[in-house]
């Protein structure tokens, strides 16, 4: 397929078309998992590394999405964590299981939470040590992945395990192995997928969470957007039940 926007667009939409009709069941399961977790006064965790981070963007302190959340990152071993900034200089951060555990502890977790962790690959090792932590301290985790890609690549852990094999819930986003769609005339290839597909499988999960929080008739605790009137008001307010257990900003 050559190299244009509109090969690009059809290419994305076989993807987004595949995820749609094969992870309905997926979204499912995540969605009552969340819910579970959200009804014991748990939070929703998201980590990500690298481009998932914007996965976790789309889960956690966004307009339109739940209050309940928190974004982890590799930096709050800086932020948080009193660790060096040059820790954050390394270009293989993410490959690095001994940080995985430190970063847990940082976040708190309450036992009711529950975890996102994307990955498009989910072989490296500050991934995959960091659900190993999730899963050993009882939590729920939810795995957002490409299927294909994880089953082609080796592990980075030194169990040999992947992301997947410590999931409560995968969801495929569908992407192919190596992530981008149109391949190039001298190798490579180029437009990645997973983010998209990524982003819409989240927001299928949080509309599946909030219908059922309406069909209990409970009211949703949703952001609204900070720049309409009223939407800091609304937001301070909803963010006040959970002080102390979500941290907004970097």
């Amino acid at each position: 397929m050559n190299v244009s926007a509109s090969n690009y667009v059809s290419a994305l939409r076989d993807v987004l078309d595949t995820a749609i009709d094969t992870q309905a069941d997926a979204v499912d399961k995540a969605a009552s998992v969340i819910c579970t977790s959200l009804a014991r006064g748990g939070v929703l965790q998201a980590f990500g590394t690298g481009h998932s981070e914007a996965l976790c963007m789309e889960l956690a302190g966004r307009a339109g999405g739940l209050v309940p959340t928190n974004r982890i990152a590799l930096r709050d071993l800086v932020l948080r964590g009193n660790e060096p900034v040059e820790l954050l200089t390394s270009d293989k951060l993410e490959r690095d299981p001994q940080v995985a555990r430190r970063l847990y502890a940082l976040t708190e977790a309450d036992p009711a939470d529950v975890f996102v962790i994307a990955s498009q690959s989910g072989i490296n090792g500050s991934i995959v040590e960091f659900a190993s932590a999730v899963k050993d301290n009882g939590h729920d985790l939810i795995a957002f992945t490409s299927t294909q890609h994880s089953r082609q690549t080796p592990s980075r852990h030194p169990s040999g395990k992947k992301l997947s094999d410590f999931a409560d819930v995968v969801l495929d986003n569908c992407a192919p192995y190596g992530d981008s769609l149109l391949s190039l005339p001298q190798g490579g290839s180029v437009c990645a997928a997973s983010s998209i597909s990524g982003a819409l499988l989240a927001q299928m999960v949080v509309a599946e969470v909030v219908r059922r929080q309406l069909d209990a008739d409970e009211t949703p605790p949703v952001y609204l957007s900070a720049n309409v009137p009223g939407g800091d008001e609304h937001n301070h307010m909803l963010e006040s039940r959970y002080a102390g257990r979500i941290r907004r900003g970097a």
